[in-house]
């Protein structure tokens, strides 16, 4: 079994009805038997929420990302959800200084919210840092009971370090560690992902991404590392189940915000 830990699949902006559920029957013809839908706003997260009511396995998160910290309405609807059965993180969220024109303060308040909300809740978060792991380290060690997922790393090799160093936190390895140079994490920090649709992994580069493709990222994973498939598998499922606490086959956990 795989669990792809981090898609975009209840997004109608990328995905209709109808592709979504073609695309679960592929992922689990290809093993994929659970996936987590990130939210990325208060009505992304409700539609997250929505998806997942619908369909066994399929669990979800809530998020508001770092590119909306000057919205003064996300503060506002931060705590405005009732309660949601199959949530199982906080996210994604984190901060992000690659475009120009990033409030930084704005992101950092956002994030510390997002942190108490996690605390307060007893979840995990799933990160999105880009560019910004100089902030991200003293931020994230005010809260020092926090667990999560670093999603999608793609910065150097020191970073990481301190990632696997100073934290407890596990790695998200999607396909763009299929067609990149970046660091690896060891394999017990591992957590597989496709952030789909975005990120194909080879060898599909070229077409929209979807969660069976986990299964690419888990072979090349296999390759890269010299290890057996049902080892990544077993290893990557066993990381996720931990951190997500998604261990038994129905999840029907209602957290209220």
């Amino acid at each position: 079994m795989l669990i792809d830990t981090h898609c975009h699949l209840h997004d109608r902006e990328f995905f209709s009805e109808e592709q979504a559920e073609e695309m679960l029957r592929r992922a689990h013809e290809k093993g994929v038997e659970k996936i987590i839908c990130i939210g990325t706003s208060h009505e992304d997260s409700m539609a997250a929420a929505e998806f997942a009511s619908k369909h066994k396995n399929v669990y979800w998160t809530y998020g508001i990302h770092p590119e909306l910290a000057t919205d003064k309405l996300c503060f506002e609807s931060l705590r405005n959800t009732q309660n949601r059965s199959s949530l199982v993180a906080i996210g994604e969220v984190g901060l992000d200084y690659h475009y120009d024109g990033y409030d930084r303060e704005a992101q950092i308040r956002l994030f510390e919210e997002m942190l108490q909300l996690a605390t307060d809740n007893n979840l995990p978060l799933s990160f999105h840092v880009r560019e910004a792991f100089d902030d991200f380290f003293p931020v994230v060690t005010n809260f020092p009971k926090i667990r999560g997922v670093v999603h999608s790393f793609s910065d150097s090799k020191k970073k990481l370090k301190r990632i696997l160093s100073e934290t407890d936190f596990y790695v998200g390895v999607n396909g763009l560690a299929t067609y990149s140079t970046l660091p690896l994490p060891p394999l017990d920090r591992i957590v597989l992902e496709t952030d789909a649709p975005f990120l194909t992994p080879e060898p599909f580069r070229g077409i929209i991404n979807e969660p069976a493709y986990v299964s690419a990222v888990a072979k090349w994973l296999s390759e890269k590392l010299g290890l057996d498939y049902q080892i990544i598998e077993r290893e990557t499922t066993k990381n996720a189940e931990q951190i997500f606490d998604i261990h038994n086959p129905i999840l029907c956990k209602t957290r209220s915000l």
